[in-house]
Order: structure tokens, then C-alpha cells, then sequence
């Protein structure tokens, strides 16, 4: 069986549980109840593919959190907390990340935001095989980006962003955190 959140419900159950949850760790900065969720779905007898993705995504967690805190990093970070989540493939995070941001937002913030979040959706959509919804939200996204690029923050890569999606590409680019962390450090 593959992980697949489209397909299983028990699959799509146990990602939006440890993505919300995470939202949480990014703002405590503790991954204990991340770890409980993990221990609830991972269980004897649980499928392989779904031991899997808890591990991988547990651990991708854990190098947020730990980015975060050697960096100094703040909650409140919207744009640098999605470089984070972005760099690490963590997608469906980054949805998760922004959308109660941008429910709140007005304006071009708001358009802003859609198209981030349009833009990790069409790498969910990739990762899944699901090509043409991937490319009618990559060709959104990118409408939405190329109007506001001098908005978005410099850190975020936005050229490199627009051509990935652009292209289609299934390959999702790396923005920069690593760079934007060492940055952070030296300048604290």
C-alpha cells in the first residue's frame, strides 16, 4: 500500500492530525504531541508505508524545530517559517501554515498568500500523481506571483519558485534556508 491522503481516509486522517499538530510544536517549540499522534497511528500491525511517512515527517519536524531554535527563529516569522517548511518538503504544512494567515489577510497580503499556498498544493498534487490538477494550480499560482514579486520577501527565491512552477516541474526547488539560517545566526 502506498501513503496516499487522496485514496485513505485513515492515510489523510494521520496527515492532517501531525500537520496540525506541528503548527503547534512550531509555536511551543515542543514536539511531544507530535510524538503521541506518531505513537497512535504507528502502532504493531500498522501498514509500512504509513509507518513510513510518520517517521519521515516526524523527523522533518524536528529539524524545523531545531532551525528554529539555533536560528532564533520567532512564530511569528510567517515568510521565514514557510522557507523552512518548503525547504524541507513539507508541503501540506506550509497549507496549513498559511491558511489561517491568509483567512485574516485582506488585500494583496491575501493574494499573496493564496498563491504560496496554491504553490506548495501543486506539489501535493505532484507528489500524487495527480499532474493536471498540479499544473491548472501551478499556472495560478504563478499568475499571482508574477504580479507581486517585488512584494514578496528577497529570501523567498521567487524567480526560481515561478520557473519550477512554470515548468511543472516535479522536482520542487530549493529556496534557501540553509543560506538564510547561517545569515540569522551571524547576525545574532
Amino acid at each position: 500500500m502506498r501513503f496516499d491522503p487522496f485514496q485513505s481516509r485513515v492515510c489523510r486522517n494521520i496527515r492532517n492530525e501531525l500537520s496540525e499538530i506541528f503548527m503547534e510544536a512550531i509555536h511551543s517549540r515542543d514536539l511531544a504531541p507530535s510524538y503521541a499522534i506518531a505513537k497512535k497511528y504507528a502502532q504493531e500491525g500498522a501498514e509500512q508505508s504509513i509507518k513510513e511517512y510518520i517517521s519521515n515527517r516526524i523527523e522533518r519536524y524536528s529539524v524545523i524545530i531545531t532551525q528554529m531554535q539555533s536560528a532564533n527563529i520567532a512564530a511569528d516569522e510567517t515568510y521565514f517559517i514557510v522557507l523552512l517548511l518548503w525547504d524541507k518538503e513539507l508541503f501540506f504544512e506550509i497549507h496549513e501554515w498559511l491558511e489561517p494567515k491568509w483567512l485574516k489577510a485582506k488585500g494583496t497580503e491575501k493574494s499573496i498568500l493564496q498563491a504560496l499556498i496554491r504553490a506548495a498544493g501543486t506539489y501535493i498534487l505532484l507528489e500524487y500523481d495527480r499532474d493536471e490538477g498540479a499544473r491548472k494550480m501551478a499556472a495560478k499560482a504563478v499568475a499571482t506571483l508574477l504580479q507581486h514579486t517585488k512584494l514578496l520577501p528577497d529570501f523567498l527565491n521567487s524567480e526560481l519558485l515561478i520557473a519550477k512552477l512554470k515548468a511543472v516541474d516535479p522536482i520542487p526547488p530549493k529556496l534557501g534556508a540553509q543560506q538564510l539560517i547561517s545569515k540569522q545566526k551571524e547576525s545574532d
